[in-house]
């Protein structure tokens, strides 16, 4: 008979009340281990388990998942028992998600399973990497310091995400702003300024005309325009999740100046870093490799981590493929080469990761800088030829007049 996990609320021998979760065969079974505890059992019911589902549906942020892995580590080092330790830590966590994903945790390493085997039904909020190093340093008896070393890499993920956004607060503001005058003007103004001068005998040029068609076009079907506005979004996002156009999509992506670069550091700052930990939790350089690079999420460097991997397996050494990387920077390709001659790869690994992330926190502090001005020339190009549509045929009307 497999065991159930149970709640109880107990009182011990000094008046004090506890919460709990026990494994047990049946309720009588939970009582009795309760006591066997050196309680006096006051409630015991069955334990509502979260689905895996649900929890991966309350959108768990890395910050939180970070901070769960200090707290951890913590209840690690200080070898408190870990089915008590995550216990607390539900009940002081204020996210529902993240209590209900501590709880089920806490309830199925009581019931005898270990920390990866607990966290293994939550791979849709923790990740397959971050599963396969929790599970590689379980056995490596490395599983503190590998916590520590993924909380600090999600905090330093949040943190650049976190600057992102600010940084694209502003260019997107000016973006909606430019763009909603420009589908006005479109819309509006350029149809109404085309039919007056068509009724004045005015020969509308080729750029008016153009301009009309697409403004009468977006006020008939309207309709039509939004809902494909919003399907080509969709679009972009399942496309990203297929791998062919995925790899399409990173290529155009890495042809673009500034963008690439800050997209490079921040992928290979997250490789460096996961070969590290995998590293360091006892996993071979051939898995090291291909974990690192689905860590990514970059299809370029996955692929490129692939094939490193393939050559290692095959006989080659980690320096010989670095080589003839055509993804990696110099810098990077230097530097892992120097730790595999001198067997420091993991430490060197988290000089490469520390430079990349510097690199592309600067970047991303400074993209507003470099993508205002870009924004602002486009869109006031857009707005002069829509304001040269409108004009041009009055120049027109002038002539005749005069």
């Amino acid at each position: 008979m497999s065991a159930l996990s149970f709640q109880y609320v107990a009182v011990d021998r000094q008046g004090k009340r506890h919460k709990g979760i026990t494994s047990a065969n049946d309720q009588q079974d939970a009582f009795r281990r309760v006591t066997a505890l050196g309680m006096t059992p006051v409630k015991i019911m069955t334990a509502k388990s979260a689905s895996s589902t649900n929890i991966a549906r309350s959108r768990i942020s890395p910050e939180q998942i970070g901070s769960f892995c200090y707290e951890l580590a913590v209840l690690l080092r200080a070898a408190i028992p870990i089915a008590e330790g995550l216990r607390s830590i539900a009940e002081q966590e204020p996210k529902r998600g993240m209590r209900n994903l501590v709880t089920d945790m806490a309830a199925k390493i009581q019931a005898g399973s270990t920390i990866t085997d607990a966290m293994a039904p939550h791979r849709k909020v923790f990740g397959d990497v971050f599963v396969e190093t929790v599970r590689a340093a379980e056995k490596s008896g490395t599983l503190v310091a590998s916590l520590e070393h993924l909380a600090a890499m999600l905090e330093q993920q949040a943190e650049s995400s976190k600057q992102l956004k600010q940084a694209m607060v502003y260019p997107a503001l000016i973006t909606i702003a430019l763009g909603g005058a420009a589908t006005f003007l479109i819309a509006v103004i350029v149809p109404k300024f085309a039919s007056m001068y068509a009724a004045r005998g005015i020969e509308l040029p080729f750029l008016t005309r153009l301009l009309q068609s697409v403004g009468e076009s977006m006020q008939s079907f309207w309709w039509l325009y939004i809902p494909g506005f919003v399907a080509a979004v969709f679009g972009l996002r399942a496309g990203w999740r297929h791998p062919k156009a995925a790899l399409h999509i990173d290529r155009v992506l890495s042809r673009i100046p500034y963008i690439n670069k800050a997209i490079q550091g921040v992928a290979v700052a997250r490789f460096a870093r996961i070969l590290g930990i995998s590293l360091g939790s006892g996993l071979s350089l051939i898995e090291s490799l291909e974990m690192a690079g689905r860590s990514t999420g970059r299809p370029l460097l996955i692929r490129e981590s692939g094939r490193m991997a393939l050559g290692i397996r095959a006989g080659d050494r980690l320096g010989d493929m670095l080589r003839t990387s055509g993804y990696l920077p110099p810098f990077a390709r230097r530097m892992l080469t120097a730790g595999e001659e001198s067997a420091e790869l993991t430490k060197l690994c988290g000089v490469v990761a520390n430079h990349y992330q510097r690199e592309s926190a600067h970047l991303v502090k400074n993209a507003a800088t470099v993508i205002e001005p870009v924004l602002i020339a486009v869109l006031t190009g857009v707005i002069l030829v829509i304001a040269l549509a409108i004009f041009l045929p009055m120049w027109d009307m002038v002539s005749l007049v005069g």
